[in-house]
């Protein structure tokens, strides 16, 4: 890789081998800003759940919903620039925070890295409006309702999308 410090990133959603934002991935392997280490799950069960625009968040709900299955990658300090910009942490998106996962087809000792979590300012409602159903799985069927962000309505602000999202119905 281009740089000598490295994150272990744990992906579950838009960000995994064949769903939207793949491309972004794709990009920083080339660029030698990030490499696959394989499939891995989550270490505790997470809520799992589908906001506004068939976008996944993980919430940062240990102890509830799956053992959520993913793909790990070491990304420098570079490429994690530019995941962050993707994910929106500076404008309360998502928030990067630790997580322990391990190897899906070994099992065995969890490693400690970080994943993009639903933002603490609506995670936990979105959990509750979601009915506290999670998947355990980000796969084909729900990228299929994956909204990219090119042809979502200009004017919209996805902070105020999912603040109106949550609630609805309170």
């Amino acid at each position: 890789m281009a740089e000598a410090k490295q994150a272990l990133i744990f992906t579950y959603g838009t960000l995994k081998q064949g769903h939207g934002n793949h491309y972004l991935i794709e990009d920083l392997i080339r660029q030698k800003d990030s490499v696959f280490l394989g499939a891995h799950v989550t270490h505790q069960p997470h809520p799992l759940v589908i906001g506004p625009y068939g976008i996944p968040y993980l919430i940062n709900l240990p102890g509830h919903g799956h053992r959520v299955k993913g793909e790990l990658y070491s990304v420098s300090t570079r490429g994690l620039a530019r995941l962050d910009e993707l994910e929106g942490t500076s404008i309360g998106h998502y928030e990067r925070l630790p997580i322990q996962v391990y190897e899906e087809e070994k099992g065995g000792v969890s490693v400690a890295a970080e994943s993009y979590f639903a933002h603490r300012d609506f995670g936990e409602r979105l959990w509750e409006r979601r009915g506290k159903v999670g998947l355990n799985e980000f796969g084909e069927k729900e990228g299929k309702g994956y909204v990219s962000r090119d042809i979502r309505p200009q004017e919209s602000s996805i902070i105020h999308d999912i603040t109106f999202f949550v609630t609805i119905n309170e």
